[in-house]
Parts: C-alpha cells; sequence; structure tokens
C-alpha cells in the first residue's frame, strides 16, 4: 500500500521534537529559514537537516526567495496525513474504547 509508504514517512518526521516545535512556530504561517533559526535552538545546518525531513514527508512546503527559504506547513500533506490515518484507524470503535 503506497498510502501505507506516505504515512510511515510522515509518522517518522513528527517523531522528532525539534521538527514539532518547528511546526508549532509555522502553525502561525508562513516563515523564513532567518525566523526559525532565531527561535529554535539548532544551527543552520541542523534546521536545514529537520526542514528536509519534513519538506520530504509532504508535512510542510519550500519556496525559495532570494538567499533564504520559506516554509509554510502544506495543506496538501496535511489532507494526506489525515485521510491516511483515518483510512488505517476507520474500522476501529473509538466510541467504546
Amino acid at each position: 500500500m503506497e498510502d501505507l509508504k506516505v504515512l510511515v514517512e510522515q509518522y517518522k518526521a513528527l517523531g522528532d521534537e525539534n521538527r514539532l516545535a518547528i511546526i508549532q512556530l509555522l502553525k502561525q504561517g508562513e516563515q523564513c529559514a532567518c525566523v526559525l533559526l532565531e527561535q529554535l535552538d539548532l544551527s543552520q545546518s541542523g534546521l536545514s537537516y529537520h526542514m528536509k525531513k519534513l519538506v520530504d514527508a509532504g508535512i510542510v512546503d519550500e519556496r525559495p526567495e532570494g538567499k533564504w527559504v520559506y516554509y509554510r506547513i502544506s495543506n496538501e500533506g496535511c489532507k494526506q496525513f489525515l485521510s491516511n490515518f483515518k483510512t488505517l484507524t476507520e474500522s476501529v470503535d473509538l466510541v467504546n474504547h
């Protein structure tokens, strides 16, 4: 199942405290890498590593502008994640658990 592979990659990308902190910052809207660096305890190479994981998983979109890159949460990636999770769990009776 191809969707399962995508879901696994998304879970891996979200399974890191730094990347969750990045997602929290991106909830406010598109952010420049320079702004993210100011708010996180990461080096530029560390931020690049984490952003690559999030972008490759489809959770975050990137937009280069000049020497900086701007990031935002991917609407399509979020929809896909929620849809895949729903498909994975749709037969579970959550009311009785």
